[in-house]
């Protein structure tokens, strides 16, 4: 018998209406998986009984009544510790946050989230301020992987993925600056979406500028989908929000892929080396999407690596976090976080605005590639799970997290919409994830295409059934 943290949220929802089991019940599993998993992972760095099963018990009233509140009541959520949460302190890994104040705001998509009668079960684990690619910070240490502990969940929303694949609840609120959302998901095995940018609303707007997205994490595409119906509405304290989507994120989920135009670049043009494990099950599910009926052909959208102007960025953003903050006030920061910071307050402005730049030459780029395209498909990244505790896998060379992520931060800087899909596993068990990126505003798109991977088997590589314990 399927055991309830097993289930995906559109699962619970159909459960609750035909009255098979309640939140109630739910939740209390996935209290009990959250805490059964901590010690080993460290996905949370708050749990929230009490509150949750208050939730729980409204919800389950509700469905009694036959008057849900909304498409995901009951529904057991999480929240990376970088967004706010009504009621639940906000440390962004930080011991330089204090967890003293009033806490009495939602960021937008917690709003929306706690309006269709979502439980929250806690916080996740997020490296300091979000700053890289793998989850650990000097306040809440290390989160691992659920398949070998050893290893990095990846990051920044390490602590959300290992959640998910844990069955510590089906969905997740994850961001995405550089990868966050999709590299984490990749190296745990689940869905992950980084949407549009201005798709899903974020306040307090984030430092890192309109490189940051909030996306779902989640068991599947499907339940992605239901979630971005969700908090992808509207909030007046987002100026860039795109306001309500043209039909609905589950309208034509079902749609298939037969006659779409995909490429598929393997290494970017030869710019990365990708680890053989890793491209032989891209290459499997690229073929599943031929076989589905959708037009393959190998093709590169032919660009530079914009990691110099990433960077310039980026760094200027992490100096931008910690402005505030007096001298003997940094010396508690991750010290890779110190150097960024250091070298992001000594670019100018004119350095800013040459990146901005090479940015919108990059979207222009991709904007013209996707008149011959629907969609580009990649490896989401070259590696597997490397060493828990460190930036960049041992003896690479790489300096920085950015050196093993060439497939993922090129995409913020578009703000095109993309997607992880787990599709095999290398080697030694770990999982390896396609990356589907669409045109911008083609959302729908991508995650319908997602969906017919998930229904077609292409992502059955990745053991369907809770990987640890």
């Amino acid at each position: 018998m399927t055991e309830l943290t097993d289930l995906t949220a559109v699962q619970l929802v159909d459960g609750y209406r035909k009255g098979e089991f309640s939140p109630v019940d739910v939740t209390r599993a996935v209290l009990r998986r959250a805490e059964d998993v901590q010690s080993a992972v460290n996905a949370f760095v708050r749990l929230d009984h009490e509150g949750a099963l208050a939730q729980a018990e409204e919800s389950a009233g509700r469905w009694r009544r036959g008057e849900p509140a909304g498409l995901v009541d009951g529904v057991p959520v999480t929240v990376k510790d970088l967004l706010l949460q009504r009621g639940a302190p906000t440390l962004r890994g930080s011991k330089t946050v204090s967890e003293e104040g009033a806490w009495d705001e939602d960021a937008p998509s917690v709003a929306r989230l706690r309006e269709h009668g979502a439980v929250f079960v806690g916080k996740t684990t997020s490296p300091e301020f979000g700053w890289k690619g793998v989850t650990d910070s000097p306040r809440h240490g290390v989160t691992r992987n659920p398949y070998d502990t050893s290893r990095t969940a990846g990051g920044s929303s390490g602590g959300s993925a290992a959640a998910v694949a844990l069955g510590a609840g089906p969905l997740s609120l994850g961001t995405d600056g550089g990868g966050s959302v999709r590299i984490p998901a990749a190296f745990c095995g689940i869905f992950g979406f980084k949407p549009t940018y201005g798709r899903v609303p974020l306040y307090p707007a984030s430092a890192f500028g309109t490189l940051s997205h909030v996306g779902p994490m989640t068991r599947d595409a499907a339940d992605a989908a239901l979630m971005m119906e969700v908090i992808g509405a509207p909030d007046a304290r987002d100026w860039s929000h795109l306001g309500p989507a043209a039909g609905g994120f589950r309208d034509g989920l079902d749609g298939g892929v037969r006659g779409l135009r995909v490429a598929y670049s393997p290494s970017l043009g030869g710019q990365v080396a990708v680890r053989p494990g890793v491209a032989a099950a891209v290459r499997e599910a690229v073929g599943k999407l031929a076989s589905l009926g959708a037009y393959v052909e190998e093709a590169d959208p032919d660009f530079a690596d914009p990691v110099d102007a990433f960077h310039t960025l980026w760094f200027s953003g992490a100096a931008r976090v910690v402005q505030h903050l007096p001298p003997g006030r940094r010396e508690l920061l991750d010290p890779g976080l110190r150097e960024i910071c250091a070298q992001g307050a000594r670019f100018s402005a004119l350095d800013y605005l040459a990146a901005v730049d090479a940015r919108m030459g990059l979207g222009r780029r991709m904007g013209l590639f996707h008149e011959a395209y629907d969609l580009l498909v990649t490896p989401t990244l070259p590696v597997t799970a490397f060493e828990a505790g460190v930036e960049v896998p041992g003896k690479s060379g790489l300096r920085r997290w950015t050196g093993w992520t060439p497939f993922t931060y090129p995409f913020n800087l578009t703000q095109q919409p993309a997607a992880t899909v787990p599709c095999g596993v290398d080697g030694e068990g770990l999982p390896v994830g396609v990356q589907l990126v669409g045109a911008r505003h083609a959302d729908a798109l991508v995650l319908r295409v997602a969906h017919a991977l998930y229904v077609g088997g292409a992502a059955l590589g990745v053991p369907q059934t809770r990987p640890f314990p």
